[in-house]
This record gives C-alpha cells, structure tokens and sequence, in this order.
C-alpha cells in the first residue's frame, strides 16, 4: 500500500521541520518537504524549493492529499517594514491563497493552515480561556493577516470542496526553539536575577511534540474537516512557575526577585514597553476541550520532561 503523500510547507522551520521527521519516523504518510533555503531534510525525504513571498514560486502538488501549510511571514519584536500589515497580508494571506488555489486545483484533499492564537486576542481573563469557536479579535498586523487568511482559505474551501483545517498554537517550545524562549533561556543560564517571582498569570503553552502530534491526528481525522482548534499542553502556569522549572531543568538556581506585579506593569508603561509586559504579566489560556470530544486527542507529551530536553539541547548545542 502506497502511503499517502503530505506536503510540509516551511519544512526548514521549527514546526514544519518537527512534522517531517515525524512523518519520517511513523511511516504511515510519505512526507514531502517544502523550503526556501538550505535544510538538513535533504536526502532523508524529497525537498523542494517554496517562497511565499514570491508569486512564481509554487510547489508541484501531483499526487499530494494533505498539505500542512506551516511557512509564513513571522511575528517579530521589532518590526522593520514601513507597512507591517501589507508585509503580512503579502505573505500570510496573499501567498497562502496562492498555494491553496494550486491545491485545490491539484486535488489536494485536505489543507491543514498553521495559524496563531493571536487571532484570538492576546489576552484572556484568567480563567476564562479562550475556545476554539470564539469570535476572533485579533490585535496587531500579524494577528489580522492570519485571520484574513483563515478566512480566505474557508472560502475557498466551500468553493472547492477542499478541506480546510486550522490550528492556532500559543506559544510553541521544545529543543531548538528560538526566539523569545531562547531568550529566556540564556538570562537564566546566566544567572541573571529577574524581578519576575510574584506574577500570578496564566498562560498556555504547547510542545512542539505535543503540537506536531495534533497536526498529524488532524492529517486524516474525518472529524477534523472544516474546523479549526486550539492546542496546548493542557497545563497553564504562571511566568513565574515558567522561570523556575526553566530554571531547574538548566540546573541552576532560581534567582526571582518578588517585586510587585503593578510596579513592574507601572514601569514597563513609563518605558513605552507595555506591550512586552501584556505578553510578560498578562494571562492567555486556551481551551482544548473540543480537540478531546471531536478527535479523541490529548496532550501525552510532559511538560517538564520537554522542558529538560529543551533545556538540555541549549547547554549542548548553544553554550559551547
């Protein structure tokens, strides 16, 4: 029996990369990576070149019945165009629609979007997290373009028939992650004091293995068609709670200094930085009660045992 074909767009990338090797390992579909530059998946699994940014650049679809469309135009901390929304909307919309439109017209089955929780909102009430089905509310160009994308591509869908999945993580992490986790990592590893010991947040998170898991139940779950889902590890902690079994899993002692949630969110808006202490004080909950009732999915991946391998990846691979 032939397995089924998955295209992995952005397969160079953190996700796209993790379902790959996934994918490599199960054997039950035939993975098929899709990246902009040069990638270590080259010899393990056909690769081919794909830049959304570029409208000539489509991958050859023949014979694919999944495609997981996990490249795109990134959230940044510090934007550089002169119109991040446009810059957005010409990647994540325009150029998903794009590859969409030559999957369905290829007779790609199932479109599996990787989208953010940022269509959401970037904020929850703790205890209130949001759902699956909420009325979205995004905040910033990132948010906006992914929700105009999801938008475009249920569209599409309904004219098509197509099937059009879409997944909004929260903040992914596992080994070789980067960006604000890796940040993180390196002021603990340091032993840097931080005055984050008394935030009582909540926020989600998901795994990567935990995130790569649920993207490839969704890869031929009948019941997925058409929908869209949250995903985390389904265990909420404080930044504080983060920080200190961050801090355990690098071996080091935690150097948290309780100053009071108020003064630092006092502090951070005279500095012009209130966005970074929303993302840092404030609370994010996701509710993936609708993945476990519709697709019989729960997170199996502990979150301290990712935490280790993550924290053991950065002291191998990273402080050397």
């Amino acid at each position: 029996m032939i397995a089924p074909k998955v295209l992995i767009t952005g397969a160079g990338g953190f996700v796209g990369e993790a379902v790959v090797f996934k994918l490599l390992v199960d054997k039950r579909f035939y993975p098929i990576a899709a990246v902009r530059g040069a990638t270590r998946l080259q010899g393990l699994c056909p690769v081919q070149y794909f830049d959304m940014s570029d409208d000539k650049s489509l991958p050859v679809l023949h014979g694919v019945q999944v495609v997981v469309h996990a490249a795109a135009r990134v959230h940044v901390m510090k934007e550089v165009a002169a119109n991040a929304l446009e810059a957005f909307r010409e990647v994540n919309v325009e150029g998903t629609l794009r590859l969409a439109q030559c999957a369905a017209a290829s007779g790609v089955k199932r479109f599996i979007f990787l989208s953010s929780i940022k269509v959401n909102g970037e904020s929850t009430v703790t205890g209130k997290p949001f759902k699956a089905d909420d009325l979205p509310n995004p905040q910033d160009p990132y948010g906006v373009s992914k929700y105009e994308a999801e938008e475009r591509l249920s569209q599409l869908g309904r004219e098509t028939g197509m099937e059009v999945v879409i997944i909004r993580p929260p903040l992914v992490y596992g080994p070789g992650v980067k960006a604000n986790f890796l940040s993180m990592l390196r002021w603990l590893g340091k032993g840097i004091p931080l005055p984050l010991g008394a935030i009582e947040n909540r926020r989600s998170m998901v795994s990567i293995n935990n995130l790569v898991s649920f993207i490839v139940t969704c890869l031929d779950h009948p019941a997925a068609a058409n929908q869209t889902f949250l995903v985390s590890d389904g265990e909420d902690l404080s930044t504080s709670q983060l920080l200190r079994r961050l801090s355990k899993a690098l071996g080091q002692p935690s150097r948290l200094l309780p100053i009071p949630q108020w003064l630092l969110t006092l502090s951070a808006s005279l500095l012009g930085k209130k966005s970074v202490a929303q993302r840092v004080f404030g609370s994010l909950q996701v509710d993936i009660s609708k993945n476990r009732d519709l697709l019989g999915w729960s997170p199996s991946a502990n979150m301290d045992e990712t935490l280790r391998q993550t924290a053991g990846y950065y002291l191998e691979k990273l402080t050397k």
